[in-house]
């Protein structure tokens, strides 16, 4: 269990290692290549110290990686531009987002799939602009409305990974504790139901409601999220928030614990055209 930037390192140095092996080079050969000493190879591969995003593209041209993607992914966890050169969005807003926060955007901007569990709130990228204030006004204390607008805006942001092409796929479930909370009032409370209905109606979004009536569950031990990455399993990784950090979980273990503990919350919740009703019917109730 380590912070984002140690495990996108490991990860990183972890995927090199095998890319190189691949080529079928020594580190010591990789590192002739380039002009380099071993020990630097050794350092990134072992996730030791950071790596520049201009040697990741050094080690991936040696190494004649040419799946674009993979590439880009790769380019990524060294904390790069996108491949086709833009910045990432939230990189205007490094004055505002903890770095935390920022890891977690990156790696939600690059996965493929995200798998979460709440219980408390509306997950992220199904808020309304209204519920998004309400809850970010609630959970960081003094907030000036500059800071507050920023942090809303990303919030709003993040959401356009639903609409890239591939779109993020995303599975929520949702304790009923999370739509039975009133958050900025009945006016915005409404609205949100709402906006979970349209958003479970979205091809890339499925939504299940875990009812009350499924009394204790797996997941009364908090919210996590389970990000997913297409070239490879090797990359996925589990988030738990808490109140001032994240902590991200990789080892293979703690992600089969997670995929178990999310498959049986799954099982456990409504199907998702109850839980579309469910939704329907609290609305209607307001």
């Amino acid at each position: 269990m380590q912070h984002g930037p140690a495990v996108r390192r490991r990860k990183l140095g972890a995927e090199l290692r095998a890319l190189r092996s691949d080529a079928g080079l020594t580190s010591g050969e990789a590192a002739r290549l380039l002009g380099w000493h071993q020990s630097k190879v050794s350092r990134i591969e072992t996730g030791a110290s950071g790596v520049k995003p201009a040697d990741v593209r050094s080690l991936l041209d040696a190494y004649a990686v040419r799946d674009a993607q993979l590439r880009d992914l790769l380019m990524m966890l060294a904390g790069s531009d996108d491949g086709d050169g833009r910045h990432h969005w939230w990189h205007a807003y490094r004055g505002v987002l903890p770095p935390t926060y920022r890891d977690f955007i990156s790696l939600e901007s690059q996965a493929s799939a995200m798998r979460t569990l709440e219980t408390t709130v509306v997950p992220g990228l199904l808020q309304t602009p209204e519920y998004a204030r309400a809850v970010t006004r609630a959970a960081v204390d003094g907030l000036d409305d500059d800071r507050l607008d920023a942090l809303v805006e990303v919030r709003l942001a993040r959401q356009a990974v639903l609409r890239g092409d591939p779109p993020l796929r995303l599975e929520a479930v949702l304790d009923e504790a999370v739509l039975r909370r009133e958050v900025g009032g009945p006016e915005i409370m409404a609205r949100q139901l709402e906006r979970l209905s349209e958003a479970a109606r979205l091809p890339q979004v499925s939504l299940r409601v875990l009812p009350f009536a499924a009394g204790a569950h797996i997941g009364l031990t908090g919210p996590f999220v389970i990000f997913s990455f297409k070239n490879t399993s090797d990359l996925d990784v589990v988030v738990l928030d808490h109140l001032t950090s994240s902590l991200h979980l990789e080892r293979k273990e703690d992600l089969e614990a997670y995929t178990e503990a999310f498959d049986t919350l799954r099982f456990h919740a409504l199907s998702i055209e109850d839980s579309l009703a469910f939704i329907a019917g609290m609305h209607r109730g307001r």
